[in-house]
């Protein structure tokens, strides 16, 4: 007579690799496509003190960033969890993880491009000195004095400025005022109450809350703006999945007209424009790109190497018609021609080129590590620049990406003839389909 466990054995073990292996696909499972059963949460981090972008009350966010999270964790089924940072420790919250994305008006900057990753573009702003002039400050002139020659005509240890501590306007400050006693205050909203109570002769904001800030304070004079600055969102480096995903809303709710209303609604005559589409988001991310180069020139004079290798720019043009191709057939787009990808990203090549030949050798300048720091930042915002490549129109007005160009990349170094061969590039892609 036979045994009749074998054949209760057999099931059993199909059993066992059919869980493997269900579990396994749900391991393998984006963590941007959360199961609606259950929702994942979303860490978003906020300063909490900066309206119109992010204010938090009792565990409510309102705002600007806190409207577009909430929209875009209602269409993703993500439950959004708030979580507080202070200014001078965003990079190093970002970097324990302490949150997947940070918001809160966070402007694109080179130190933080190296730490994280940053979405497309969701809104411009600009510096705005709210000045009370001080008596021994000139006269107001008329026409009104060009913003920068102010600047260095009360640059003086006796004129007091106030700035929200360890915030990009912070660096703003230092970097156009060197003899005026900066007052790097912790609280955002003391900076106004500093300048309402005469603690100080001005208040550093930017254009979106300046206008607040002025509002029932008298003899204010509003100086500027005199930076052009780009805010989005800033996501945490490991995160891949999730800042492509972010891009590719942004781009939607840009396109449908969703992202301008939202800013209408909260930034107002400071907002200047669209700033989310393919155009721009290019424009941006080269900039963003650019402005890492000096540190790149640094590391290279301090390991010996060469500004140009071209089997290096080999490999990058590969790389980059490669995941150009991807990206466009992952969108079901048609990509543009090679030749086009080609002579987009020389123009990006040649571009940083320049930059770092023109970049000064200071024994001052910070050193980061070639492969350790500026490579892996390169290539997060490469990756950006490939899946925008193939989202690029056709039609658009030449001498108009041109002007646009040389508004977004004026802070880079680059001249006149440089930003209009990479606008030019920009032009072609859309038409080489």
């Amino acid at each position: 007579m036979r045994s009749s466990s074998p054949p209760k054995v057999r099931p059993l073990r199909l059993l066992a690799g059919a869980v493997l292996a269900l579990l396994a696909a749900c391991a393998a499972q984006p963590r941007t496509l959360p199961p609606s059963s259950e929702p994942h949460v979303l860490r978003v981090g906020t300063s909490s003190d900066y309206p119109p972008f992010s204010t938090l009350s009792n565990g409510q966010a309102s705002g600007f960033d806190a409207e577009l999270m909430q929209a875009y964790a209602s269409d993703r089924g993500y439950r959004l969890e708030w979580v507080r940072f202070r200014w001078p420790e965003l990079v190093a919250d970002l970097g324990t993880h302490r949150f997947d994305v940070a918001t809160s008006g966070i402007t694109v900057r080179p130190d933080r491009s190296l730490t994280g990753r940053y979405t497309v573009p969701v809104a411009r702003n600009g510096a705005l000195l709210l000045l009370r002039r001080p008596a021994w400050a000139p006269p107001p002139a008329s026409p009104p004095e060009e913003p920068l020659a102010l600047l260095r005509a009360l640059d003086r240890p006796e004129f007091r400025l106030a700035v929200n501590r360890g915030g990009h306007l912070e660096r703003v400050a230092r970097a156009h005022f060197h003899h005026a006693n900066i007052l790097a205050i912790p609280d955002n909203a003391a900076v106004r109450e500093a300048l309402a109570n005469g603690e100080a002769d001005a208040a550093l904001t930017n254009t979106f809350e300046g206008p607040r800030w002025a509002e029932g304070l008298s003899g204010i004079e509003r100086v500027g703006p005199f930076t052009r600055d780009v805010v989005a969102l800033y996501v945490e480096p490991s995160r891949a999945d999730l800042a492509a995903d972010l891009d590719t809303w942004l781009l939607r709710q840009e396109a449908s007209g969703a992202l301008e209303r939202v800013r209408a609604r909260h930034l107002g005559p400071g907002a200047t424009g669209p700033s989310a589409t393919p155009v721009d988001a290019l424009l941006a991310a080269t900039a963003e790109r650019l402005a890492l180069m000096s540190r790149v020139a640094t590391a290279k004079r301090r390991a010996n190497l060469p500004i140009e290798v071209p089997a290096q720019e080999a490999r990058v043009l590969d790389t980059a018609r490669k995941e150009v191709h991807e990206a466009a057939a992952a969108l079901g787009l048609a990509a543009p021609k090679d030749e086009a990808i080609n002579t987009f990203f020389q123009a990006q090549m040649d571009a940083a080129k320049q930059i770092q030949l023109r970049a000064p050798d200071s024994a001052e300048a910070p050193v980061h590590s070639l492969d350790g720091e500026l490579r892996p930042a390169l290539a997060r915002i490469s990756a950006r620049i490939s899946t925008l490549v193939p989202r690029v129109p056709g039609g658009l007005d030449r001498e108009a990406v041109r002007r646009k160009a040389r508004e977004e990349l004026a802070s880079t170094g680059l001249e006149g003839a440089e930003m209009d061969r990479l606008a030019d590039a920009l032009v072609e892609l859309g038409a080489a389909r």
